[in-house]
């Protein structure tokens, strides 16, 4: 595990000397230390990437060159993936098959957008004009240096989402990891720098977000951030870099919606009900957290739901047969845990879970179902970001579309019913950027991921990722014989 930050293609210790302690959600073990970057850190970072992206190689190069580094941090990765699970699982407390799943997803991102990088290569799209003495053609090219801002919840997964297509557009990079989760995405310079990366392409400061992570979005030769993380620091960041005009996309919060309809198979429902929230023990931005099932199929679903949710094993992440580990940390604990609390006192009542106590350490929470929820409780409205679900019934459709609907947020929503036109016709009116029938949280590369309202601006993966990190050039040429003649006559 790295003890020092990866800038300029060299491995160096933070110029003040700080450390961050890394603790095993689990056990609250302190089993290694990160290093702590701070504005000195962050100024030497964009020196090098402004370097890189200025003077380089690294934008001059074709999309299929681009493309190769790519793939070989592809394969640096499926190469080290269990040691790199296992610090994932230790790091952030989520069961390792579900580390493997996310890393192995990490390695196919950049395989991914190195084929898109080659098909950069000869892009050139012919724009026709009203005037035939002029002939324009739009090309794109790399926006300059860039700054990703990645969360604690898949966090090499999550860099990955936007370190690959930046270095496939040919922008220079600054990765900073999440301070809780930093071990993997350290690993991904070891990683960068062993498939001959140039220097300054892609640089990494683990460290505080209020330090270095803000040094990071205020300096000036910063061209674009990319930040996954809460609302109230995206606002933030959007504010600090509409000084300078920053490109600005943001990935936030959401309360998702899940409609389940009465003639939904009650078994495919809990399933799904259950993957949708309890999958990384809530701590998921997509997560359908708000269920609304039909009235006639309510009272047997509750049932089910809460009689599967009490079989989920509840463990330490590297235990063989885990499906819910620890919440992150402690904060992320008690704030979990006021959540419910907080939700009782307006009314709701546990169905199941809440604080569970099988264990000595560590930082546990039962899945969790909640009824009775007020439509303007914090349980409801509030997004929580732990394994508790709010459960109601609904009437009609036009119920059902209407409460999804009222939220502040509009990341994700899910509908399932065996009716495909009313799957369909629910899909749309959803108000949300991503939506799932019949399931609830598959992500895949190739499609288009962001939120509505307040989830975010702009998307990632697929194509859509890419053109975060592209600039649009017109290119305009004169190409009549005739003079042009306002002037000379």
């Amino acid at each position: 595990m790295q003890t020092k930050l990866y800038i300029n293609g060299e491995w160096v210790a933070p110029v003040e000397g700080g450390t961050l302690p890394v603790i095993d959600p689990a056990t609250e073990e302190v089993f290694h230390h990160i290093p702590a970057a701070t504005a000195p850190d962050a100024e030497i970072a964009v020196a090098a990437a402004r370097e890189a992206f200025d003077n380089g190689p690294w934008p001059r190069l074709t999309g299929a060159e681009r493309a190769k580094y790519l793939r070989a941090i592809a394969q640096g990765i499926r190469d080290r993936l269990p040691e790199l699970a296992h610090i994932e699982t230790r790091d952030n407390g989520k069961p390792l098959p579900e580390s493997e799943w996310d890393l192995s997803d990490a390695a196919g991102c950049f395989d991914f957008y190195a084929d898109l990088a080659e098909e950069l290569d000869g892009e050139v799209e012919e724009v026709k004009l009203a005037d035939d003495r002029f002939a324009s053609k739009a090309v794109r090219e790399p926006l300059g240096v860039a700054v990703a801002i990645v969360p604690w919840n898949y966090p090499l997964l999550m860099a990955s989402w936007k370190v690959a297509p930046a270095l496939a557009a040919g922008c220079t990079m600054i990765l900073k990891p999440a301070e809780t989760t930093s071990l993997t995405a350290l690993e991904l310079g070891a990683i960068a720098e062993a498939a001959g990366l140039p220097k300054g392409v892609l640089n990494i400061l683990s460290g505080k977000g209020s330090v270095v992570g803000q040094a990071l979005v205020e300096h000036p030769q910063v061209d674009k951030v990319a930040f996954t993380g809460s609302g109230p620091v995206g606002s933030r960041i959007m504010a600090t870099g509409a000084k300078d005009v920053k490109r600005i996309s943001l990935e936030l919060g959401g309360k998702s919606p899940f409609v389940v309809f009465a003639d939904s198979d009650i078994e495919k429902a809990v399933e799904w009900i259950m993957f949708g929230i309890f999958w990384n023990q809530g701590q998921v931005c997509s997560a359908t957290s708000r269920v609304l099932v039909e009235a006639p199929l309510y009272p047997r679903l509750l049932e089910r739901l809460v009689e599967e949710a009490g079989k989920i094993r509840i463990g330490n992440g590297l235990d063989e047969g885990t499906l819910l580990g620890p919440l992150v940390n402690k904060s992320q604990y008690e704030d979990v845990l006021r959540h419910i609390d907080r939700a009782v006192e307006q009314g709701a009542t546990v169905a199941c879970g809440g604080r569970h106590n099988g264990f000595d350490k560590g930082f546990w929470v039962a899945p969790t179902v909640l009824t009775d929820t007020a439509l303007d409780s914090d349980a409801w409205v509030e997004e929580i970001f732990g394994p508790v679900v709010c459960i109601r019934p609904f009437d009609t459709e036009d119920e059902a579309i209407r409460l999804a609907n009222d939220s502040r947020f509009g990341l994700a929503a899910a509908v399932m019913s065996a009716d495909e036109a009313r799957c369909e016709r629910v899909a749309r009116a959803f108000r949300a950027g991503i939506v799932w029938i019949n399931c609830s949280q598959p992500t895949f590369t190739e499609a288009p991921w962001g939120g509505y309202k307040q989830s975010g601006i702009g998307r990632e993966l697929g194509r859509w990722g890419l053109d975060n990190y592209l600039e649009t050039k017109q290119i305009t040429s004169f190409v009549s014989e005739e003079p042009w003649g306002w002037y000379l006559k």
